[in-house]
């Protein structure tokens, strides 16, 4: 999971418009209104992991062989300092929307990405908003992808 990791956020890195990337240790959670990122960040977890069984390979450890079907939590967030009203000017309705380009460019990286050798490759299945109230624009985005012979 740790090589996996690393290499997600080393293509996400990759991102300009991405100032923070890091593991989710729960920077937006714990800290407010003093949160230790820069704007907009993205934050990954492997949230979860269901593994079966494949069988033995005696010259492997353990020698119990698996599979597993894992999800990336990906949280993307930035500071909400405009709105979108309609009688908001055009130039600063372009800042409200620019975290949406923002997760098309994730998603152009993610989406058919394969962390490690033995993965599959990433494909988005979810994506959700949470609702805040201090002014955090936070979207959830859940890709899901199989490892093999772990």
């Amino acid at each position: 999971m740790k090589t996996i990791l690393k290499n997600i956020t080393a293509l996400l890195q990759s991102i300009p418009e991405l100032r923070y990337v890091d593991e989710d240790w729960g920077q937006l959670d714990y800290y407010s209104p003093h949160f230790p990122v820069l704007w907009p960040c993205a934050l990954i977890d492997i949230a979860n992991a269901d593994y079966s069984n494949i069988g033995k390979d005696r010259t492997a450890t353990p020698m119990e062989r698996q599979e597993a079907t894992a999800t990336l939590q990906l949280r993307v967030a930035d500071l909400k300092l405009s709105n979108s009203s309609a009688m908001t000017p055009d130039t600063m309705k372009e800042d409200v929307w620019a975290v949406e380009d923002l997760l098309q460019k994730i998603h152009e990286k993610l989406q058919g990405f394969k962390p490690v050798e033995n993965t599959g490759v990433l494909v988005r299945t979810k994506r959700s908003r949470a609702k805040r109230d201090d002014g955090v624009q936070l979207y959830n985005v859940v890709y899901t992808f199989g490892i093999h012979n772990c």
